[in-house]
């Protein structure tokens, strides 16, 4: 076996993967695919669901797991090399699965399949897969099918360009600061500041746009000038204020205008509404009346909080007249002085190590399994490989890649390498494998890596997302673990899981201090607590604002009228409705916002404030459940991993969170989590 992506033995071959095996792999893969499509849709085949899936599915899921593969590494470990490898093969790929879910000859099989030969799991993958095909474009003909396949194609290659644009201006920037205009910046940061301008031979201080590096010193830096220089840097990332090269203006508007071409083609008058259809919300309106509702509601908070930080500013920093660099640093002086402790203080207790025992107590306790070391091949050596068991059975595995570095994307996510799938071709069960992927601080100075309780948090959240994937019960791939489950719902697990960030019992397992090992103290926990809902109001209504400006795009720009500063005048527009805190002229949010533009959030950014109403809400049933001294009950964790966790797309989501809770979902848990469940502010 001589090209490791065409090696389905286990587990991916990552550190063997070139990219001169990309294309090689891609073509026998997608000759694979394409012969087993020929022979599921010649008039003699069956049209059984398990005669289907036995030549198809087996042949599409190793397409689909070798190019996530190469798509994972892009992600993670880009170079030069494989960003090309990975370009030129892109069309290829997504012409075939363009192909495969418009095929009229494969529709027409699905839609003769006789529901009644099928277990329930396998008629709700083909309800979901008939839907899928009129999505795909199965139903349209001639001219407007090829269209079609076009417009996917076009989407393809300029929401990667998207992608490594953004990635391609945050790795460029780099200033390199002098010691005096450190003051405040925390011990850790300023040292693996010097550390990465001595890698490269240099004098100073190298400061970058990556988080670890970015938020301290905005929150610390005493240097207002310094705090400028990374803000305007940040804001204006891949815009017209930066290198050419990487401006995403132009794409965003090519892909909107795509975008509501593909709606139009399909009978939807915006993008918008196509975007529900496989959501639980039932139209864009309902949505834009949600978040509007939940605004009405955080505005009054979001007030008070700025003129909170205002009248701290004036009073205790000096600044009458605060700017857009100043804020997060005003918020973490007002937040040290209001509650006695600073987030530098916190970060101390969470080592890296500790924080994954303690992530781990609470998941084996809670889920009845354990986690243990595995090993595996990977594409870096920071990258750590788990198993999970249950009654010594592995249930599922795991890789974690934890830390920031150049050439790896932003942000944090998990993703699956394969699924939990009863497989047709072999009968054996294929247990589900995800990748976790954040980016936090590396250590320094032979100290292991300290977290934020934000990065705490963060990880909680990626485990959800984990979990979901690897705890299902269900045998149909298509609907197992995370696939098939409602976008705006897919979010309650991760959501759910960052509740017990925020719970002694589970802190009280999790921590020890870098220096001395003392565990966190209570009253230093106490303090946290107390300052957990600061600014709520202002950071429900940014997520308020990104959300409505999502949805607001997709349904009211009109790429035939569309004048070149329309996006940014839609976005200040929402500003002036739903935001408080004023944003500078020159900040282009949009140019950097991956989630709608090539992270497949299109039209349901405002999916993480519609699953923290569900995800609030099935929290509050462990509070109600909770022991003496605050410790969640195994019983009510049984309950929420059998209806929610192991169904996982098998049913709809609702049907999941009723089956949990006894009834529907009600928004007084969030409000009341969030420290907006008081009698308004005046």
């Amino acid at each position: 076996m001589t090209n490791p992506l065409l090696d389905f033995n286990d587990l991916p071959l990552f550190d063997q993967i070139k990219p001169e095996h990309v294309a090689p792999a891609v073509d026998a893969l997608l000759a694979g695919a394409e012969s087993a499509l020929q022979a599921v849709t010649e008039p003699a085949f069956p049209a059984e669901w398990t005669a289907i899936a036995k030549v198809l599915d087996v042949a599409s899921e190793r397409f689909s797991r070798a190019w996530g593969a190469v798509g994972h590494l892009n992600a993670v470990a880009d170079t030069p090399e494989l960003r090309a490898a990975y370009n030129e093969a892109m069309p290829r790929v997504t012409a075939f699965w363009t192909r495969l879910g418009s095929d009229e000859r494969l529709y027409a099989k699905y839609k003769a399949i006789d529901p009644a030969t099928l277990n329930p799991e396998q008629r709700q993958a083909h309800r979901n897969a008939i839907r899928n095909f009129v999505l795909g474009g199965a139903e349209l003909q001639g001219e407007a099918k090829a269209r079609f396949a076009e417009i996917q194609e076009r989407q393809a290659e300029l929401s990667q360009k998207f992608s490594e644009n953004a990635l391609d201006a945050t790795d460029a920037f780099a200033w390199y600061a002098v010691l005096e205009d450190l003051d405040g910046v925390p011990e850790d940061v300023v040292s693996a500041a010097r550390a990465a301008a001595e890698a490269e031979g240099k004098d100073g201080y190298k400061l970058t746009l990556k988080m670890p590096c970015y938020l301290p010193v905005m929150q610390f830096a005493r240097s207002s000038a310094l705090r400028e220089r990374l803000y305007r840097a940040y804001v204006t990332r891949a815009s017209e204020f930066g290198d050419p090269a990487f401006d995403n203006t132009a794409l965003i508007r090519e892909i909107l205008a795509l975008r509501q071409e593909e709606a139009k083609l399909l009978g939807y008058p915006n993008f918008g509404e196509l975007s529900i259809v496989p959501k639980m919300a039932e139209s864009a309106d309902q949505v834009i009346k949600f978040l509007r509702d939940l605004a009405a509601k955080a505005r009054p908070y979001g007030e008070r909080d700025l003129a909170d930080l205002r009248a701290f500013a004036a009073e205790h920093l000096g600044l009458a007249d605060p700017q857009p660099w100043d804020w997060t640093y005003v918020g973490e002086k007002l937040k040290e002085a209001r509650y006695a402790f600073s987030e530098q203080e916190v970060k101390q207790y969470f080592t890296a190590p500790k924080v994954m025992a303690g992530l781990f107590k609470i998941v084996e306790t809670l889920f009845e399994v354990s986690i243990q070391r595995d090993t595996a091949p990977v594409w870096h050596p920071s990258v750590e490989f788990y198993r999970i068991e249950r009654a010594g059975q592995k249930v599922g595995q795991f890789y974690l890649d934890p830390s920031a570095r150049a050439a790896k994307r932003g942000g944090a996510w998990m993703d699956d390498v394969r699924a939990r799938w009863l497989r047709p071709d072999t009968g054996r069960l294929q247990t589900p494998v995800a990748q976790l992927v954040c980016n936090f601080a590396e250590g320094v100075d032979g100290k292991p890596p300290l977290l934020t309780h934000d990065d705490v948090t963060t990880l909680f959240h990626e485990f959800g997302h984990g979990l979901h994937h690897m705890l299902t019960r269900i045998d149909e791939r298509d609907v197992s673990g995370i696939s098939g489950v409602e976008w705006d719902a897919v979010e309650l697990p991760s959501q759910f899981m960052e509740n017990f960030c925020w719970e002694w019992d589970v802190l009280a397992h999790m921590t020890s201090h870098v220096d001395t090992g003392a565990p966190l103290p209570r009253p230093l926990f106490d303090k946290m607590t107390a300052a957990k809902n600061f600014q709520s109001g202002l950071q429900t209504l940014r997520q308020i604002e990104f959300s409505l400006f999502d949805m607001l795009l997709h349904t009211r720009y009109d790429a035939a009228t569309a004048q070149p500063g329309d996006v940014m005048a839609l976005l200040a527009e929402v500003r002036q409705e739903v935001a408080v805190m004023p944003a500078p002229e020159f900040s282009r949010t949009p140019n950097t916002f991956s989630h709608i533009f090539s992270g497949g959030y299109a039209a349901g950014y405002y999916s993480y404030k519609w699953a923290e109403v569900l995800s609030a809400d099935a929290y509050a049933a462990f509070e109600e459940t909770a022991g003496a001294n605050g410790e969640p009950s195994v019983e009510t964790g049984r309950k929420y991993r059998e209806a929610i966790l192991e169904a996982g797309g098998s049913r709809s989501a609702m049907e999941s969170f009723k089956a949990f809770r006894g009834r529907e979902p009600q928004l007084d848990a969030l409000l009341r989590h969030q420290g907006m469940a008081e009698a308004q502010p005046a």
